[in-house]
């Protein structure tokens, strides 16, 4: 049976990163792996998850199975974190929560929720989007397509042709929206234009799917949920994925939820009960150790201000990062503008320069991203950025 099978493709992100580990060279620079790291080129412990852990794996008691639906303490320490916890959603009951196995997984869980109830339902995805949202959430059977968002003239976002593809999608249609920091290009969606989608969707009725990867990378915690809450507020239904990999730095821990925002508490309760069967057939029972860590922190006073100080300081360090990079490319660079990377939020943008140029950045000063110049803002310190500024210059 297996002697059929052909070797495929590596996976661009994870080739990348077995390329960066074979140079040898002292002055590489990892820019295409999308993990947060540190001014040491680290991606760190939180001191509030080390605290976390510890208490946790003092007064564990057992190693038995959560529910399928996950860790109910965290679902519901999630909710708060995602819409607030006065959010009217929450007061009314019609939010419902289950967890996932991280990010990636509740996005899957998703795509399956929406297959379930209407089979013949097509996903609009961002034009760029995420890599691995097109194999992920597609890979239940659900029909994607593309509307357009990225402008690579000004950095940012494409908002007349946005709202107006989104206008003419067919009733019934999900969209897929990115809450923050958006992935591959740090153009983020201001408060006008969510507003002006909220309509567009009300008006269509459509299902919005929101991806929340970096709650407080962006603008801040409260900031970066503003579409969140503003639909769950003024829309019947809501899909909304969040991630704790990379604001908790929980990344080999999967911790993820997936909130289902439906018109009623019994609508809810009803999805989530197809929920829990899809899940079950997928993988069972989700892991618990993030979850756990998660809910501790959010529960304990002390050890939420202290994730919220470090999770700050990581906000505070990316801005920082692209305010000098732009400098020093301003410098490297005079002839070219890269004033856009100073106005995006999160650890993502695109450089814009073409595919040769990468591989030579690549081949010719050990700097590392994806082919379509995707550059992980984070993977830069601040005694590389002249180094990195300056290798561009030479290629562009």
């Amino acid at each position: 049976m297996f002697e059929r099978l052909e070797r495929v493709p590596d996976d661009p992100i994870l080739g990348l990163m077995a390329a960066y580990r074979a140079d040898s060279s002292p002055s590489k620079v990892d820019l295409g792996v999308g993990v947060y790291r540190d001014q040491r080129g680290e991606t760190p412990v939180l001191e509030a998850v080390r605290a976390a852990e510890r208490a946790l794996l003092e007064g564990q008691t057992t190693k038995s199975y959560v529910a399928p639906a996950g860790n109910p303490a965290f679902n519901q320490a999630m909710e708060r974190l995602t819409f607030g916890s006065a959010h009217p959603a929450l007061a009314a009951g019609r939010v419902r929560t289950i967890q996932g196995v991280g990010g990636c997984g509740a996005l899957r869980l998703g795509a399956e929720l929406i297959r379930t109830a209407s089979p013949d339902s097509v996903l609009y995805v961002s034009t760029p989007t995420w890599a691995n949202h097109v194999p992920l959430l597609s890979g239940c059977g659900l029909v994607l397509e593309r509307y357009p968002y990225y402008d690579p003239a000004s950095g940012g976002v494409r908002a007349e042709a946005m709202l107006s593809a989104i206008d003419a999608l067919p009733a019934g249609s999900a969209l897929l929206l990115h809450a923050s920091c958006h992935n591959p290009t740090g153009a983020d969606l201001s408060e006008s234009h969510w507003r002006s989608i909220l309509e567009i969707v009300r008006r269509r009725r459509l299902l919005p799917f929101i991806d929340m990867a970096y709650q407080g990378l962006g603008s801040g915690i409260e900031e970066d949920a503003f579409g969140i809450r503003l639909f769950a507020a003024e829309l019947p239904e809501l899909l909304v994925a969040v991630s704790c990999s990379k604001n908790f730095g929980l990344y080999r821990e999967r911790a993820g939820a997936l909130h289902i925002v439906s018109e009623s508490a019994q609508a809810s309760q009803a999805a989530l009960s197809h929920q829990v069967r899809i899940a079950r057939r997928l993988y069972s029972m989700p892991p618990d150790h993030g979850a756990a860590i998660v809910n501790r922190i959010l529960s304990d006073e002390t050890l939420s201000a202290t994730w919220r100080r470090e999770l700050e300081e990581m906000r505070r360090r990316i801005v920082a990062l692209r305010q000098q990079l732009v400098r020093a490319l301003a410098e490297a660079c005079p002839r070219s503008d890269f004033g856009f990377i100073a106005t995006q939020r999160g650890m993502f943008s695109f450089l814009g320069i073409t595919p040769e140029q990468v591989r030579a950045l690549r081949a010719e000063h050990h700097v590392y991203m994806t082919e379509d110049s995707r550059i992980n803002v984070a993977g830069l310190r601040s005694e590389n950025v002249e180094y990195f500024a300056r290798a561009v210059a030479q290629v562009v």
